[in-house]
């Protein structure tokens, strides 16, 4: 895998052995990121937060292109080992990337780690996303959020009608619904 764009375009990171973890490709991240650009107008000086990281090149390519700062939460010890290291090989301190060795279900960031402008999702697929909205208003208590924080959550494609649903009830206005191959993306705007 290689980050697609800005300060550290080209540049390959690894991504985590075995199938506990599916990597965004390229493809999927060079879209998806397009289609955030035009909704943001941007990522300068953006917060990251990058849930199930894994190999962090969400968080990474959002670091790349201009956000000012990204937190990388990942449970699996394999997967926080790569992770780390992408972090370093990227060149990328303590001030601008942080990696936090936890369960973010259980303890979710707060305001002390975010406010964050930009949640980027990639739980395992058997999740539910009751269990995802539950989660975000957990940070949102927390003071996690800023105004109009986007939340771009990856998603089993036969399990979009579910995450529609589950974020329609609490209220999170879907804001476009993508699909790559067997797996859906959405975007969404949480109010404050």
């Amino acid at each position: 895998m290689r980050i697609v764009a800005g300060e550290l375009k080209g540049r390959a990171i690894d991504a985590p052995d075995g199938t506990d973890t599916r990597p965004t490709t390229d493809r999927v991240r060079e879209a998806l990121f397009s289609s955030l650009f035009s909704l943001r107008g941007g990522f300068e000086g953006a917060v990251v937060l990058d849930a199930f990281a894994g190999s962090g090149a969400l968080g990474i390519e959002a670091l790349s292109r201009g956000a000012s700062r990204a937190v990388f939460y990942e449970l699996d010890p394999k997967a926080a080992k790569v992770l780390s290291r992408n972090v370093s090989a990227c060149k990328l301190g303590q001030d601008r990337a942080a990696v936090i060795r936890r369960d973010v279900l259980k303890t979710p960031p707060t305001s002390a780690e975010g406010p964050f402008d930009l949640l980027f999702l990639d739980p395992p697929y058997a999740l539910h996303a009751q269990k995802v909205v539950e989660f975000l208003e957990r940070v949102k208590a927390g003071g996690g959020l800023s105004p109009d924080a986007i939340v771009v959550y990856e998603h089993a494609l036969k399990s979009a009608d579910e995450v529609a649903s589950a974020f329609e009830d609490a209220g999170i206005e879907a804001i476009a619904r993508k699909k790559y191959g067997k797996t859906g993306v959405t975007m969404d705007i949480i109010p404050t």
